[in-house]
């Protein structure tokens, strides 16, 4: 079976703290795979808000083009995810976001998963990928 291999870069310059809740585990006990985008998903909104951006605007704004999740370990209940993110691979239309996720359990941290999003700048009114802004190029690369 082939895996899913998410190559991260070696910095990822912002770190926000999620808690796990019960509506994010699952059947098996543990966090969910869909609960963990949408987990990853509240942490780039953190990511972008702190970029001073939102993830959509009235006219342009971001569209998912792909996601891939690389599990490590498993989620519980009462766990607080700190999910490192960084972007890279920096396109005229979009780049990518890395995301590290860990929580610390018996003073040992574990590493939960990795997972990088693929986003495309998207003009919603014409409905078809816009160009990123400079703005966000600058402050995406630094």
């Amino acid at each position: 079976m082939a895996r899913v291999k998410i190559d991260m870069p070696e910095k990822l310059g912002f770190t926000t703290q999620i808690p796990v809740r019960i509506t994010d585990i699952n059947y098996g006990g543990h966090v969910g795979n869909d609960s963990l985008l949408s987990i990853i998903h509240q942490a780039r909104v953190n990511y972008l808000e702190f970029l001073g951006f939102e993830e959509r605007g009235p006219e342009t704004g971001l569209i998912m083009a792909d996601a891939a999740l690389v599990y490590k370990g498993e989620g519980f209940k009462g766990d607080i995810f700190d999910i490192a993110i960084g972007a890279a691979d920096i396109s005229p239309f979009g780049f990518d976001i890395y995301y590290r996720i860990t929580t610390v359990r018996d003073s040992k941290t574990i590493i939960i998963a990795e997972a990088k999003s693929g986003m495309i700048f998207f003009d919603y009114i014409n409905r078809k990928v816009a160009r990123l802004p400079e703005d966000w190029k600058e402050k995406l690369s630094a």
